[in-house]
Order: C-alpha cells, then structure tokens, then sequence
C-alpha cells in the first residue's frame, strides 16, 4: 500500500505542480472576493483580470470557486471565453505529452 503513494517527481514537475496549487488558490480566492463586492458596487475584479488567472494555471481554482461561488455562472460570455481558455490549455497539455512520448 505505501508503495501506491510513493511518488518520484522531477525537479521542474515539483515546481510546477507547487505553482498550479498556489496560482489556483489564488484563483478561488479572487473570485471569492469578487463576488463579496458584487452586491455592494464596491471596486471589483475586471473579467479580464479573471481570465488572465485562469489562463496562467488557474482555470481548476475558476471553475470550482464559480460552482461553489455561484459567480458569473449566468454570464454566457463569460463561460465561453473560460472554456476557450481551458480547452487551449488540455490541447497544450495534450500536445506536450504527445511530444514528450514522440522523443522517448
């Protein structure tokens, strides 16, 4: 059993999975914090600060704090650059592994 959790991890796979847990983090927070100051017309989040995490690694953290959140969830606009977004990102990460599989 233990032997299922040992896991080796390069260097920059490490770094990279750090990262994608904090820019993700982050993420939920931000939407988090926009939607407190939606009902009070106090200074919000741009939308396309909003993208803008998502696209740097944080699309996981937009669409579990838009569920949770209940933010943006009606705007059709919104949801379909998000999901152009993510789409882009499984196509490169698709796209990488073919690449990485090609070379061994």
């Amino acid at each position: 059993m233990n032997n299922m959790l040992n896991i080796q991890l390069s260097l920059p796979q490490f770094v990279l999975m750090i990262y994608l847990l904090i820019i993700n983090l982050i993420v939920f927070f931000v939407y988090g914090l926009d939607k407190i100051k939606a009902p009070t017309n106090s200074r919000r989040v741009s939308e396309r600060m909003l993208w803008f995490l998502a696209l740097i690694g944080g699309s996981v953290g937009a669409i579990v704090s838009m569920h949770i959140f209940r933010h943006k969830t009606k705007k059709l606009s919104f949801q379909a650059l998000l999901a152009v977004i993510i789409l882009a990102q499984v196509w490169l990460v698709a796209w990488l592994w073919k690449l990485k599989t090609n070379v061994l």
